[in-house]
C-alpha cells in the first residue's frame, strides 16, 4: 500500500498545480464557485486515468468508462468540499483576496484527496491492488 499511495500522492500533487493554474486563470473572468468546479473537473478526467493506470495497475479498456464514471463520483466528493470551503470563506470576507482563495482550496483540497484516495482503493478499483512494476512507469 505504501507504493500505491506514494503514486497517488504524485500524481495528487501534479493534478492539484494543474488545478490551481487553471482556478488562478479562471478566476479573473468568472465566479470564485464556477472557477472552481471548471477547474476541478478537467483535471479530473486525468487523474482517474493516471490513478487506474499507475497507482491502482489496471490496463487495458475494459471497465474504463465505469471508471471513470465512478471517478466523476469521487469528484463530486471533491467539488462539495472545495465549494464549502470556498462558499465559508465568501462568507467570513465578501471579497478574499486570491492568496486567502488558494489557501483556502489547498487544504481542501488535501482533505478532498484523501476521501477520493479511499474511494479509488474501496470502491473505484476495488480489488485492483497489485502494484505496477518501476518498469510500469516509462
Amino acid at each position: 500500500m505504501s507504493g500505491q499511495l506514494a503514486r497517488f500522492l504524485a500524481i495528487g500533487v501534479a493534478s492539484t498545480l494543474a488545478y490551481l493554474l487553471l482556478y488562478l486563470m479562471l478566476s479573473y473572468v468568472m465566479p470564485a464557485l464556477a472557477a472552481n468546479a471548471l477547474s476541478l473537473l478537467s483535471t479530473a478526467v486525468a487523474n482517474t486515468a493516471a490513478n487506474r493506470r499507475l497507482t491502482f495497475g489496471v490496463r487495458g479498456s475494459a471497465g474504463v468508462a465505469r471508471h471513470q464514471a465512478q471517478g466523476l463520483i469521487a469528484f463530486g466528493a471533491g467539488l462539495l468540499i472545495t465549494s464549502g470551503a470556498l462558499w465559508s470563506l465568501h462568507r467570513v470576507s465578501a471579497t478574499p483576496g486570491r492568496a486567502a482563495e488558494l489557501a483556502v482550496l489547498v487544504v481542501a483540497n488535501l482533505v478532498a484527496t484523501a476521501v477520493r484516495f479511499v474511494l479509488y482503493r474501496l470502491w473505484v478499483f476495488g480489488g485492483a491492488t497489485a502494484a505496477p512494476a518501476a518498469a510500469d512507469w516509462s
